[in-house]
């Protein structure tokens, strides 16, 4: 079995969006100084599909989200000479061809994510060769199911979060993530409402389950640090990327400040990069996404890292190529879960684009033995929605 051939398209919504309310959460942009709300413009309504195909048939399903037509031309002028004719089984090696080919500009970023792209689609056809679930390749079912969390509960009106979190705590859910909407830049008034929000939700939902607050890397050391030790009595099950990515130590500082765990990894690459953050006790929760990290092949590596260092794995938003690394190890207890939404900021296009994606029943997903794969297929129903660039 060789690989013939590698197609890259990108998918650019031109459907019915939702557009959300403009803090509604917290992010970089909002220490520098602007005019305007920056969340009420941040979108991502793109996403490049990667189909590699063998020369008996077989045709694996990838897919990137960061910056989608840089990583198309990554893939194209850069990537696809180095798999074509290759066996896709030589998985490892063809990592490493592509890591090291690039390393000298790529390593973290839209190249990793990339990368990414290629190795999922690559792990599908060795499902798909096999006729196994990829989860299957990696070791197999260690959890009957996989325990979610709901995690699309943005910043809004306090009546109206309240309300979804009831809504989805009636469904089942017993864990729930919400977004702070206030940083340094909007001074003490910000740190009450992030205050209030948090008051507010834990009324609804209760202590006997789970609370996760974002940041988004929407704050700084300092303020992290002021607003930590209020944040504590609510008993947070983690706090995720209070400051920018690459603040390792500023990670690290509050992790240690702080009994609440600092979770992140969304914006790290590659095996390196982990071993960094876990050698510098920076993170208690690995957040690592699959289609970014260096697909399948590097995070299979970072669980055998995290569970040497007993740090739980809990990728970034949910779907297919991050659940089976959930369901393959003992070191990642549950996963993120968005649900079937209007097209909002983004994280929802990954149900119009695909079949096969799982929807949670209460409060657990499934992933089924007789799929092989990655489980997924282009959906056709919303074509016509989408602008695609070949």
């Amino acid at each position: 079995m060789k690989i013939k051939s590698v197609r890259a398209r990108v998918f650019e919504w031109k459907g019915k969006t939702v557009p959300p309310q403009g803090n509604f959460c917290s992010n970089a942009m909002d220490l520098l100084y602007s005019k305007a709300e920056t969340m009420s413009t941040f979108r991502f309504h793109s996403w490049t599909v990667v189909e590699v195909e063998t020369d008996d048939g077989f045709i694996g399903l990838g897919n990137v989200a960061l910056a989608p037509k840089i990583a198309k031309a990554i893939i194209d002028e850069y990537l696809t000479p180095l798999v074509l004719g290759q066996d896709p089984w030589d998985y490892e090696y063809l990592w490493q061809r592509m890591y090291r080919a690039t390393h000298a500009w790529g390593r973290k970023g839209v190249t990793m994510a990339a990368i990414s792209a290629v190795d999922l689609a690559i792990w599908d056809i060795l499902g798909k060769s096999v006729n196994k679930p990829v989860f299957k390749l990696l070791g197999g079912r260690t959890k009957e199911k996989i325990p979610c969390y709901y995690s699309k509960l943005y910043r809004t009106d306090l009546k109206a979060m309240q309300e979804e979190a009831q809504k989805f705590k009636d469904q089942g859910f017993k864990a729930f993530k919400m977004r702070f909407g206030y940083g340094p830049a909007h001074g003490q008034q910000g740190v009450t409402e992030n205050l209030k929000s948090v008051e507010a939700v834990r009324e609804v939902i209760g202590y006997e389950n789970d609370l996760m607050l974002e940041c988004y890397m929407g704050w700084n050391l300092e303020y992290a640090k002021r607003i930590l030790p209020k944040l504590e009595k609510f008993e947070p099950r983690w706090l995720e990327e209070p400051v920018i990515a690459d603040d390792i130590d500023g990670y690290a500082e509050l992790n240690l400040l702080t009994s609440i765990p600092i979770s992140g990894g969304e914006h790290e690459f590659s095996l390196y990069g982990f071993k960094q953050l876990l050698d510098k006790k920076a993170v208690s929760v690995v957040q690592y996404d699959t289609n970014r990290v260096g697909g399948i092949t590097a995070a299979h590596k970072i669980n055998a890292l995290c569970e040497a260092y007993s740090v739980p794995v809990i990728p970034h938003a949910g779907q297919m190529h991050n659940y089976h690394l959930t369901m393959s190890t003992l070191a990642s207890p549950m996963a993120e879960y968005f649900p079937i939404f209007d097209v909002e900021v983004g994280n929802e296009l990954f149900w119009y684009i695909f079949d096969g994606e799982p929807v949670a029943k209460d409060g657990f997903l499934d992933l089924r033995d007789d799929v092989p794969g990655l489980g997924l297929t282009l959906k056709r129903d919303y074509l016509d929605q989408f602008h695609i660039v070949e």
